[in-house]
């Protein structure tokens, strides 16, 4: 019987309460078990942001398992050995955006942080809209690729690709 390897997938930010949380919940519902996605953050602040959790919810994804979480605890004895390693912080905002240790394939997808938004609360809610957009697409090139059949080089520099070619759409809200 030739059952596929389920890949383990890391999603990093700073505060570990919106991308990489909605990231972590977009891989988990969509794959098919074809992959296990965590999300942890470097300053971890706690807590889920009401506004992920409500638009995660509104979309029909699962949100009772997730928290926000620090990711010394994928660092532990015991944890879950990490194939892909995925940063979603805001280099353009100078976010610091962790660096994980050890061999996984490993890209940055920068989204800009709709939780750093202030403004009105559509303001809001279409910056939490946006990141999750731009989340799901790259995602879904993501579970595209054929990761078996590419050599270690072909697929880093894939999974680096997803990250440079789709882009945050520009905001159209004025100052």
């Amino acid at each position: 019987m030739n059952t596929l390897k389920v890949y383990n997938v890391l999603f990093l930010c700073t505060g570990n309460s919106a991308r990489s949380i909605m990231a972590e919940s977009i891989l988990n519902a969509q794959s098919a078990g074809r992959f296990r996605a965590y999300s942890a953050g470097s300053h971890s602040v706690g807590s889920v942001n009401p506004h992920a959790i409500e638009l995660l919810q509104r979309n029909h994804y699962k949100t009772d398992s997730l928290r926000s979480k620090s990711w010394d605890e994928f660092a532990a004895p015991g944890a879950p050995v990490m194939d892909f390693v995925f940063t979603v912080c805001d280099q353009a905002a100078a976010e610091v955006c962790p660096v994980w240790p050890g061999q996984p394939i490993s890209a940055h997808w920068g989204v800009a942080d709709p939780a750093a938004v202030t403004g009105t609360e559509e303001q809001r809610h279409r910056a939490f809209n946006d990141a999750f957009s731009v989340l799901s697409r790259r995602i879904s090139l993501f579970m595209c690729l054929p990761i078996e059949k590419l050599s270690r080089l072909a697929l880093q520099q894939e999974v680096s690709g997803i990250g440079r070619v789709v882009e945050p759409a520009p905001s159209t809200t004025s100052a």
